[in-house]
């Protein structure tokens, strides 16, 4: 196929077409000829052992890049091909050269000196013999033998320079593949050593170090990927949409208090969820803190503990969610935008972090979903006691006296608007018949300077 407008045509017509009339299909014509059939003419000089005739195949070669490339961009293991694509290089590498080696000999004379390719019988030896010359050069060994003649000392000194080129240019790519493989992994996970140094400088370790090192551990082997945000943030919003749906849906939808939802708004939510880990014995919340995030639980347990931090209140696990009182206004709330309870994570928990600011955009473009959340947590609050019902009714009517007089004013608004814009058009037609009067009054006025200076001069 070829790309159209971005697209992957696979039509075959279109394709052939396009293939026709494309710059690659008179190269791939001609690199498959069948030169070597020239040989075989009489008076056509042969070289031994070396295919020159065939060299008309070397013009496949910007296709073989052009493969080698789609099958990089589309191969899930990027730098393990980019590792077997080098080896590949290098392979046929010491392969040409070990062939050019052997043509040398054959001019030269197999056997003619130590420095040649023996005159072994079979073809497979004398191959084997180039190879292993070949790499010893090519390798910068130099345990070969000491050329005699010119030829073999500028095919010789070639040949270092070209491994010198060579070594230089594998250690580019190996070095290259390093730096991607660490950019990739920082890319996903936070960096350890910096907390560690910047606990060092402080004269902290022993046990608070051991935590965060365990912590990066769990991080990097359960594959736990804290940093979703910005490696999604250049996709374009719809798209990253679509991703973190396919990713955190079914995750979502698992939550009892999403259940029944519709889909627009759990995609809202998706956009806005931050995933973060907390380690054993780590408090996620305490009681009377100011609420600013509502949590999913993902995966793990958590657990209400009491205020001595140990003794267990209940223990909850996948699917269930806490922090929404403090995010949302419920009126009667006696306890406001604090915390009302120590949760504590038991082992390593998995939870979707969802901050105050993201909540009320989505709630804002969803009324339903807003009285859903509320009505859950009336429910919560009066079974922890801490609603105040007769809060609750004067909050109510307080309310909708102020909606009475909202609507008031905006009926008074309306009255002044209409009796300013009679005003108006009264004061607008007013100046209007000034300016007729002016002007009739200021032709009366030349009319008679027109008439006193007729007079004047007769």
């Amino acid at each position: 196929g070829f790309l159209e407008d971005g697209i992957l045509v696979q039509d075959v017509s279109r394709t052939r077409r396009h293939y026709l009339g494309s710059w690659t299909f008179p190269w791939d014509v001609m690199a498959v000829l069948p030169t070597e059939l020239l040989c075989l003419l009489p008076g056509v000089p042969r070289v031994p052992g070396v295919p020159a005739a065939r060299a008309n195949r070397c013009l496949r070669v910007p296709r073989l890049f052009e493969a080698l490339d789609r099958c990089e961009t589309r191969t899930g293991r990027p730098n393990v091909f980019r590792v077997a694509k080098l080896m590949l290089y290098l392979l046929l590498g010491i392969h040409w050269h070990g062939c050019l080696y052997f043509a040398l000999s054959a001019h030269l004379g197999l056997g003619a000196d130590p420095w040649v390719c023996p005159s072994f019988t079979r073809p497979l030896r004398r191959y084997l013999h180039s190879f292993y010359f070949s790499t010893l050069v090519l390798a910068t060994v130099g345990d070969t033998p000491a050329p005699q003649r010119e030829e073999e000392f500028l095919f010789l000194t070639a040949g270092f320079l070209l491994a010198v080129l060579g070594f230089a240019t594998i250690t580019g790519n190996i070095s290259t593949v390093i730096v991607n493989l660490s950019a990739a992994d920082a890319a996903f996970y936070p960096e350890a050593e910096p907390v560690r140094r910047y606990l060092r400088a402080r004269g902290v370790g022993g046990r608070l170090a051991g935590r965060v090192a365990r912590w990066h551990q769990h991080l990097r082997a359960q594959r736990k990927l804290p940093a979703e945000r910005d490696v999604l943030q250049h996709l374009p919003r719809g798209l990253r949409a679509e991703v973190a749906t396919s990713v955190h849906l079914a995750a979502l939808r698992r939550v009892g208090l999403f259940r029944g939802w519709e889909l627009g708004v759990l995609r809202q939510l998706v956009l806005r969820l931050r995933p973060q880990v907390f380690g054993p014995g780590e408090f996620v919340c305490r009681r009377g803190d100011v609420g600013r995030e509502m949590y999913f639980i993902r995966e793990g347990r958590l657990a209400v503990v009491a205020e001595d931090g140990v003794t267990q209140l209940a223990v909850l696990g996948e699917g269930l969610y806490f922090g929404e009182i403090s995010l949302i206004n419920i009126r009667g709330n006696t306890a406001g935008n604090r915390r009302t309870a120590n949760i504590l994570s038991v082992g390593y928990s998995d939870l979707f972090c969802l901050g105050k600011e993201d909540l009320a955009e989505v709630l804002a473009e969803f009324p339903c979903a807003r009285a859903a959340m509320e009505a859950k947590g009336r429910e919560l609050l009066l079974r922890m006691g801490l609603l105040n019902t007769g809060a609750e009714a004067a909050a109510m009517a307080a309310e909708a006296e102020a909606e009475r007089r909202l609507r008031g004013l905006e009926v008074a608004l309306e009255g002044l608007q209409t009796r300013a814009a009679r005003l108006l058009a009264q004061l607008e037609a007013s100046a209007l018949r000034m300016a007729l009067r002016v002007q009739r009054l200021e032709g009366r006025l030349h009319l008679r300077r027109d008439r006193a200076a007729g007079t004047g001069g007769a």
